[in-house]
């Protein structure tokens, strides 16, 4: 079982330690024990210089292995061997001193910052046995008393710190505890924030999905309003004009204004039924764009005797259904453009499924016409009436279909050379997630 490795001592010592307590406090130490020693001079049958030395190399370790290395502080095995070291030292420093028994809170500190868990419960006693050890250097061991006096000091001192250590691990693992509980919530409040993120996601979806029902609701209804008014009341027209022509001779005079009249009539009640259709889009409700595409051909065909050449590419995949309707019209209302104005022999529809788009050409070998004057004859007309070269309201509709839905319309065309208009519209990646 792997141990989790402790947050940076460096970072704790930022944070929590007192900086100083575990830089300054033992060179101090150090330094204020070396300058009694030597402030009192040697005692019978010792040499200071050993002392010194010690105290020197004391300094010297706590400088090379902790000091002035930060990055090792986080390496509990090279602490370890640290601690060791200097609670060596310390121990011979006592046994050739007492009074440097002063300089045990140093191992005392470095054994509550440094050491792990559980390290630092023997860390802290052999500490308190070196502390109590110098502590009872002036009772006389050769007694009973005595001894019992120097092992109760030592125990005392290694009860004591013992004691201390497990007080401060029990405040370690609560604040752990606390720290481990606000990441819990920290992780709960962001899960949260998540699931609020996707039900705003989802309450969006089901509002375009009802306005697109409700904009479906409106349009059959719109259909069905043509359908039973208008284009029921021109069929009545036409029919009452054609039993007026049975029943009784035009006279001469009425001949040209009751013809314009049925032309008229007749006229307006196919666009009736071409706004019916462009409000009604049925054949999507049953096949896919392809199939619709070219059975949206086949009328036109049979109705205008001209064969329409029908071509899929690529691999057909989901569209959102507005993007569907205004391709199909675009391709409906070109072919009703190709009808009327461009007297070609051939036409052809191409449905193009892209990496990041779906592209529609249609294309005749008609007569063509210049674009740059339909656009202009367009514009000066303000987008609302017909231009004298054929355009008007037909390619005023496909643009709006196609660029409200993010997409292009282009239209090439020559006099002479044909005509060619393609839409664009750009569609998700396949495998990808809307």
């Amino acid at each position: 079982m792997s141990r989790r490795r402790r947050p940076g001592l460096w970072a704790a010592v930022r944070e929590e330690q007192p900086f100083l307590l575990i830089t300054v406090v033992p060179y101090s130490l150090l330094a204020a024990l070396a300058a009694l020693k030597v402030f009192r001079g040697p005692s019978a049958g010792e040499s200071p210089l050993i002392d010194l030395g010690l105290c020197g190399l004391a300094a010297a370790w706590m400088l090379g292995m902790f000091t002035l290395r930060p990055a090792w502080w986080d390496r509990p095995r090279i602490m370890g061997v640290f601690f060791t070291g200097l609670l060596v030292i310390t121990a011979l420093l006592v046994a050739r001193d007492p009074m440097f028994g002063l300089f045990t809170p140093a191992p005392y500190i470095y054994a509550f910052t440094v050491l792990p868990w559980p390290w630092r419960l023997p860390g802290a006693a052999a500490t308190a046995v070196v502390a109590g050890a110098a502590q009872a250097s002036g009772v006389d061991r050769m007694t009973g008393l005595g001894l019992t006096l120097a092992v109760t000091i030592v125990v005392a001192n290694v009860a004591l710190m013992s004691a201390t250590a497990w007080v401060l691990r029990l405040a370690e693992r609560e604040k752990e505890q606390r720290e481990h509980a606000l990441a819990e919530l920290s992780r709960t409040n962001r899960l949260l924030e998540a699931t609020l993120a996707e039900n705003a996601g989802l309450h969006a979806q089901l509002l375009a999905q009802a306005r697109e029902a409700g904009v479906h609701d409106e349009r059959q209804r719109m259909a069905r309003e043509i359908h039973d008014t208008l284009a029921q009341g021109l069929t009545g027209i036409i029919a009452q004009l054609q039993a007026a022509e049975q029943m009784h001779e035009v006279p001469a005079p009425w001949s040209r204004p009751f013809a314009a009249v049925k032309t008229l009539a007749r006229e307006s009640l196919a666009e009736a039924r071409r706004s019916v259709d462009a409000l009604r889009p049925e054949q999507l409700e049953t096949a896919r764009l392809s199939d619709a595409l070219a059975d949206v051909a086949d009328r036109w065909s049979k109705l205008h005797g001209l064969a329409v050449q029908v071509t899929t590419t690529g691999t057909a995949r989901p569209m959102a259904p507005e993007a569907e309707f205004a391709l199909l019209r675009t391709a409906q209302e070109a072919l009703a453009n190709v009808a009327k104005h461009a007297h070609a022999a051939r036409v052809g529809v191409t449905l193009s499924y892209l990496e990041h788009e779906v592209a529609l050409d249609v294309r005749d070998d008609g007569r063509g016409f210049e674009p740059a004057g339909l656009e202009a004859g367009t514009a000066a007309n303000g987008g609302s009436e017909p231009s004298p070269r054929g355009g008007g309201f037909g390619l005023t509709i496909m643009r709006q279909r196609v660029e409200g839905l993010s997409g292009s319309l282009r239209i090439e065309s020559e006099p002479g050379a044909g005509t060619g208009i393609s839409a664009c519209i750009p569609i998700p990646p396949a495998g990808s997630h809307a």
